[in-house]
């Protein structure tokens, strides 16, 4: 219950940093009955009531579970609240996981041991969103360009997250599905995807070395600042942005997926690539040590950080005249 309620404030007040004047409704489901789960009919169901009411014009999630974890036959039963936000230009955005390029097996604990993609951020009319470090001196001024976000060998992000010098798997997740095939609007991207849906599509701050600061007041641990990390951490800045862009564009502008792949292809200010940086990454399971190599950063899209980072003051009317139509 307190990392749920750690989870709930990180993206609330994230979402009110980038976007201060929207109004944010906070929907919470009962959870599965056992400690620490997600029931994912419950979250479909609150999804399709928020939609069915009008109650919202952005959903951000930042929950994920891996697509081999969930099986195909139970994420094509669960995307009922993805087709229902379709119809009703809805955008959905979720985290794209902060395992890199592994995620969790069904029992929660241990990790595949061969590249794998999260779902819901795998979902094609799901905006999956990855994570960079940014590399900022003290006064926010860039000292570089932004990285793919990798701590898993970092010790004090391996504390500040896991207790322990690690490694862990603490990265930007992304990758190929192996439920849905490549949507059409990232067909310009091809030569990397395949035919599969890649993952994620846009990346914002997720980095634990560079983690923000959170002002938690729940049961359970004392109130105060906490630093918080991840694409829970990137997924409501991002839903920040798209809802500026509501605003500019006067009504909902719905998916947003083909009008991003559209800006990168047509090299948009809104769009910046993020060029270094990989999602490999290795932990210690079963009493030996594992790596399991995933994607680089690239110029264009790749499958750390999908299409790049952005510069909102660009993306922001790009995305309201090309989406919003």
């Amino acid at each position: 219950m307190v990392g749920w309620a750690s989870e709930t404030t990180l993206d609330v007040e994230y979402a009110h940093t980038i976007a201060p004047g929207a109004k944010i409704l906070l929907v919470e489901t009962p959870g599965g009955g056992s400690a620490g789960t997600v029931s994912m009919p419950q979250i479909v169901t609150a999804e399709k009531y928020v939609i069915g009411h009008h109650l919202g014009d952005v959903i951000s999630q930042s929950f994920v579970a891996t697509e081999q974890a969930v099986g195909s036959a139970g994420i094509r039963a669960l995307r009922g609240a993805y087709l229902a936000a379709y119809s009703a230009r809805v955008t959905v955005l979720a985290g794209s996981g902060d395992s890199g390029a592994t995620g969790f097996e069904p029992d929660q604990r241990s990790y595949y041991t061969y590249p794998v993609t999260s779902w819901p951020a795998s979902d094609p009319l799901v905006t999956g969103v990855g994570g960079t470090r940014l590399n900022l001196d003290a006064s926010g001024n860039r000292n570089s360009a932004d990285t793919v976000w990798n701590d898993t060998y970092s010790q004090t992000a391996n504390q500040l997250v896991n207790g322990d010098n690690g490694p862990d798997p603490l990265a930007s997740g992304g990758g190929k599905s192996v439920i849905f095939g490549r949507p059409t609007y990232q067909g310009t991207v091809r030569r990397v995807v395949g035919g599969r849906r890649g993952v994620p599509d846009i990346s914002m701050s997720a980095a634990c070395t560079g983690a923000v600061n959170v002002y938690q007041t729940f049961g359970g641990q004392p109130a105060g600042w906490y630093a918080l990390c991840g694409t829970s951490e990137a997924t409501p800045l991002f839903a920040g942005i798209v809802a500026l862009a509501d605003q500019v564009a006067g009504h909902p502008i719905g998916l947003i997926n083909p009008a991003l792949y559209k800006l990168a292809a047509e090299h948009a200010p809104g769009i910046v690539s993020v060029k270094s940086g990989n999602n490999t990454v290795s932990f210690r399971q079963g009493g030996r040590s594992r790596t399991v190599h995933g994607y680089g950063g690239a110029s264009g899209y790749n499958l750390a950080v999908g299409l790049g980072t952005v510069n909102a003051q660009y993306l922001v009317p790009e995305l309201a005249r090309l989406a919003g139509r």
